[in-house]
């Protein structure tokens, strides 16, 4: 499993970027973590106000929308229940399980993937910090979650790349 983690200033175009790819047909929004009732029961709307709300409380945090994603090895194709099971794990494992977040599947590239949505202000109105947590909490979580999960190692799937890959040959003439 590969993350990628990017923040952002506006929680709206994160939001909007995963909304539009679930009204072009692929991707689907699997799960709304810490949220008041089930992701389906909520509409567009309060999906965005939840995260809203919570920015709201600070509005020194400039930098307040995370946007995670989560790529899985071509190979693997996992129940909805599972990658939900696998988005809560890591947003716990990175200080992020008692946030609100909405976690996307994506359909719209050749290996399974999925978003998470989240802001970096928590209920109280504090700043969470995310400087250097791909670096800290995400690689640690990552590899729990390969172990946990019994997902393919990203580690071992670089490690096969370069096997593959040869020098290149250099003509001296």
């Amino acid at each position: 499993m590969v993350a990628i983690i990017k923040t952002g200033t506006s929680i709206r175009s994160t939001f909007y970027y995963n909304e539009n790819k679930l009204k072009e047909g692929v991707a689907e929004c699997i799960m709304a973590g810490d949220y008041p009732d089930d992701a389906t029961n909520l509409t567009e709307q309060e999906h965005l106000n939840m995260l809203l709300k919570l920015a709201a409380l600070n509005t020194n945090v400039v930098r307040n929308s995370v946007h995670i994603s989560l790529n899985l090895d071509p190979s693997e194709q996992h129940s909805k229940a599972l990658l939900a099971e696998i988005s809560q794990a890591y947003m716990e494992k990175i200080g992020f399980g008692n946030q609100p977040y909405l976690v996307y599947q994506h359909y719209d590239s050749g290996h399974p993937h999925i978003h998470l949505v989240s802001v970096k202000v928590d209920a109280t109105g504090r700043r969470i910090e995310t400087q250097n947590i791909g670096r800290n909490q995400s690689e640690r979580a990552r590899k729990e979650i390969e172990n946990e999960f019994y997902l393919v190692k990203a580690s071992s799937k670089k490690q096969q790349q370069s096997e593959h890959l040869k020098p290149a040959m250099v003509n001296a003439s």
